[in-house]
């Protein structure tokens, strides 16, 4: 073989091995997001609404020409509800999945233990789901960002409702896991502070079906109820206490989590007048959200929820960062995300770097009857800039 032939051959090769898995893996591929879903237990009554989030989302980004020329793919992982399915699901998605982020479905139970593994699976979280403050404090970590609402804003934004109920004395029901006791203990803190006492205070095990022996002990009197109850939890404490008619005892019922838009129609006017904490609703101003609402309907058939709009905005915050950092890479939008500033559907809104929190409007829904006179609906209370709502960052939250 003369030089010129074996130069020949050498380029060839080369060029050969551009085109094949090392080209691949430095961006010619899809850009996969993985999506936790639960299959077993309350929550998995609405898993199929997360999946229509989460394929919507992925749609719309890719109708706008998805990121750096590349198309975004959609990873789903079911498990069955523990932390420790939840790990080997996350498990799963960043190592046979290829996954560079992780959201849908993580309780704070399961944020909380995938926290400590996220550097070692090589993948970043951006959280849609979980509520607990110590995510933001002493469990943060590199790997982990959050898009949704936690308890501290939760409280933030009730902090004026509560003020105008003029409500001193308050019992509490909450699910009997990591988010309900660091909520009920945020809610407790803040009522206390204004002068208010939180009499009562119930714990309720997850997948609870007969609520009556809680009720009897909530019938004590008080001026206001905070009932913090999920998914089909929520929905059975709704119809069995207006048997009983709870809520009438109170002059005021606060719900957090417990009275949202996809649970209206199984819970019925059993939620009438409940004020409850709303992140999102789809007549929130903004051109980008208007857009939003359109390409959900003609896809989904249905106006979207706050659940479709925190994954919607994770997806929208991954994608800036992607951008940004001109890569996929963890490395690199890990570094992208810190401070980073997008315009989505709620307006633009901040990554803050110190804790890895988005800073975001939330606020107060009452439920109303709709103009139908047969269904119930939200209107909107109260809508807050996140400037106003989120607390500094906690010196116990190391993420450098």
């Amino acid at each position: 073989m003369s030089r010129m032939t074996r130069r020949v051959f050498a380029l060839t090769a080369l060029a050969a091995a551009m085109t094949g898995p090392a080209a691949f893996a430095q961006g010619q591929g899809t850009i996969k997001i993985g999506l936790l879903t639960i299959d077993n237990g309350p929550f998995a009554t609405y898993t199929e609404l997360i999946k229509q989030a989460a394929t919507t989302g992925v749609e719309m980004l890719n109708a706008e020409g998805g990121a750096l020329g590349r198309k975004f793919e959609l990873v789903t992982q079911a498990h069955s509800g523990t932390p420790a399915a939840a790990v080997a699901a996350a498990t799963k998605l960043a190592q046979q999945g290829g996954v560079t982020v992780i959201m849908g479905q993580t309780l704070s139970s399961h944020s909380l233990a995938l926290v400590p593994k996220l550097e070692g699976l090589n993948v970043l979280q951006i959280d849609t789901y979980a509520q607990s403050n110590d995510l933001m404090t002493k469990s943060c970590a590199p790997n982990y960002f959050r898009a949704n609402t936690p308890d501290a804003v939760v409280t933030a934004a009730m902090k004026q409702y509560v003020a105008q109920t003029g409500a001193k004395t308050w019992n509490m029901i909450s699910p009997d896991y990591a988010a309900g006791h660091s909520f009920t203990k945020q809610f407790t803190e803040m009522v206390q502070a204004m002068g208010g006492t939180v009499q009562q205070t119930l714990f309720a095990p997850t997948g609870t079906t007969d609520f009556g022996s809680y009720i009897s002990q909530l019938s004590k009197p008080a001026d206001g109820l905070m009932v913090t109850l999920y998914m089909s939890d929520g929905n059975s404490f709704a119809k069995q206490q207006k048997q009983f008619g709870l809520f009438d005892k109170y002059k005021t019922v606060i719900g957090n989590g417990f009275a949202t838009d996809f649970q209206l129609e199984a819970q019925g006017d059993s939620v009438l007048n409940v004020v409850n904490n709303l992140s999102y609703h789809y007549t929130m101003p903004g051109a980008r959200n208007a857009e939003y609402v359109k390409f959900f309907e003609q896809r989904v058939k249905r106006k979207p929820i706050y659940t479709d709009a925190d994954i919607m905005l994770a997806m929208e915050v991954f994608r800036a960062a992607v951008n940004k950092a001109k890569s996929s890479e963890v490395p690199a939008v890990r570094k992208a995300l810190e401070g980073l500033k997008a315009n989505t559907i709620f307006g633009e809104v901040e990554m803050r770097a110190a804790d890895h929190t988005l800073i975001r409007p939330a606020g107060m829904a009452k439920v109303v009857m709709a103009p139908d006179g047969k269904s119930t609906t939200f209107t909107m209370r109260s809508l807050i800039p996140g400037s106003e709502l989120y607390p500094p960052p906690s010196p116990e939250c190391k993420v450098h």
